[in-house]
């Protein structure tokens, strides 16, 4: 990637943030443990850690209350539409073998963010969204009675490449 190949889009139907290339905010720690976690699955051969610097640009940002509401609104109009086409509304569950109940595999929140980005795309008037930024609380408490989840993070999906105007190696 850094030698000017293409940023690889993720496209799998549990995207949480729905399709585009992710990136933890400010956390390459969690970001290696990810990576490490996939070649332990099996997903992956040689687990590393780049860094980006981003322009958000139009970004439906999930810790602003306004834009939770509009992915609510998606969410309302896409059940509305899967029940009425008799059509199965998908489920978040976990993968096999997590230790936790966090939910990793976001099939339904990739179907609303769809859903949301189709209905955009088909109004000449809305700009579509460059970026999503959401805020996933995953993991066991930080401490007994905590609200504090030991691997929350913030995550940016880019779904416009150009909003990545560089690429680096972080810091130890």
């Amino acid at each position: 990637m850094l030698d000017g190949a293409d940023i690889i889009q993720s496209k799998k139907d549990y995207d949480w943030l729905g399709p585009g290339a992710y990136f933890w905010e400010s956390d390459p720690l969690r970001a290696l443990e990810w990576a490490q976690w996939k070649k332990q699955r099996g997903e992956y051969e040689n687990p590393s850690v780049i860094g980006a610097v981003i322009d958000l640009r139009n970004c439906l940002d999930l810790v602003s209350r306004e834009d939770v509401e509009l992915v609510k609104a998606a969410y309302e109009a896409f059940v509305e539409i899967q029940e009425s086409a008799g059509l199965e509304i998908p489920n978040n569950r976990n993968p096999d073998g997590t230790e936790n109940g966090d939910l990793l595999l976001c099939y339904l929140d990739c179907a609303v963010f769809r859903h949301l980005h189709r209905t955009i795309e088909n109004d000449p008037d809305t700009e579509p969204f460059d970026t999503v930024r959401g805020m996933f609380v995953e993991g066991g408490k930080a401490f007994p009675r905590s609200g504090i989840h030991r691997r929350s993070h913030v995550q940016i999906t880019v779904r416009n490449p150009a909003c990545i105007k560089g690429m680096f190696f972080p810091r130890n």
